[in-house]
């Protein structure tokens, strides 16, 4: 098959690799649609210790099943595999399994990802795209996944409903904009502002939403000013701009990966009585809800995903990096 392969440091190769085996109670997927994810850009920097090159990257993927139970079905990847017998997998909040692993990497277990033509994944993990669903449009469910689950983080953290509430989201990629839809279009806000430095991105966000969006310097985004902060970047820049403009009683939502640590302001925190929450991925519920909310067109349409050719996934990745690309959302097609 052909595959882009992770080889080294912002390098990326478009190459043949062996086909995936059959194994007992997995299922092999011929991908139709991939997603760019920002830990596959972190992975790309070399900032990333679960992802080692040689690999293959990507775990945002839909296709049809080759193979098993879930033959020449049309399907979506959980790409979330957890073990299934912790204290977490038992009580419905299997995205916290300390034994989790996702596609597309090799610590703490080697799992290829979906840059590619096949790809393997356990049978629990698949999930049949309903009949209004565009297969290439379901690659998305995991990002909206992981933004679904932030916005229902918030909505049990806040102490005003998610619609009364003025909310910053920081960063205009596809977690910042999905949150953002949510947000707007299923909790019914109309006070939200997206920042980001990179102006082609919030033009695009622009026709998609209706709402502030600004560069982080602006004045709009004052100290003690909103009542949630989503920080979908996480640069202590951006950490430290969201302990700065939330409220007293306010909650930090982080989603971001980018630097581990850093400077921020735990004093305010702790005298303002300032939530601070981490969450990097979603339940199983959450990955089943997201097919219907995408199916249903809750969110609106999916035109802000601008789709390329797996063989140019190298010049796509750069792009990314150089902050030339307008999408929040890359999806690659093999």
């Amino acid at each position: 098959m052909k595959a882009l392969v992770y080889t080294g440091v912002e390098e990326l190769t478009y190459r043949e690799e062996k086909n995936p085996i059959e194994k007992n109670g997995e299922s092999i997927l011929k991908v139709h649609a991939s997603g760019i994810c920002g830990s596959d850009m972190h992975a790309y920097h070399g900032k990333d210790e679960r992802r080692v090159p040689p690999l293959i990257l990507g775990h945002e993927v839909s296709g049809k099943v080759v193979n098993g139970k879930f033959k020449d079905k049309y399907a979506v990847l959980n790409p979330l595999i957890t073990c299934g017998k912790c204290e977490y997998c038992s009580n419905d909040r299997e995205h916290l399994c300390q034994d989790r692993v996702l596609l597309g990497m090799n610590k703490p277990h080697l799992r290829q990802g979906a840059f590619a033509e096949l790809i393997t994944v356990p049978d629990q993990n698949i999930y049949e795209i309903p009949k209004k669903l565009e297969i290439k449009e379901a690659a998305v469910a995991e990002p909206t996944a992981v933004s679904l689950h932030a916005v229902l983080m918030a909505e049990v953290s806040s102490k005003k409903k998610l619609s009364e509430c003025r909310i910053l989201v920081q960063g205009a990629g596809a977690i910042g904009l999905l949150s953002s839809l949510i947000l707007s279009k299923i909790k019914n806000n109309d006070n939200i502002t997206i920042s980001d430095p990179n102006n082609l991105r919030l033009k695009e966000c622009s026709k998609y939403i209706d709402c502030k969006l600004v560069n982080p310097s602006d004045n709009e985004i004052n100290i003690d000013g909103f009542d949630i902060v989503f920080d979908t970047v996480g640069l202590e820049v951006s950490r430290q701009q969201a302990i700065s403009v939330v409220k007293p009683g306010g909650c930090i939502i982080h989603i971001g990966l980018t630097q581990p640590s850093g400077q921020f302001n735990f004093r305010k925190a702790t005298l303002q009585e300032v939530t601070f929450i981490g969450t990097y991925c979603y339940t199983n519920n959450d990955f089943k809800n997201t097919i219907q909310i995408l199916a249903n067109k809750e969110i609106g349409d999916l035109n802000w995903i601008e789709y390329r050719d797996l063989k140019e996934g190298a010049k796509a990745f750069k792009q990314i990096h150089d902050g030339t690309c307008s999408a929040p959302k890359i999806v690659l097609l093999p």
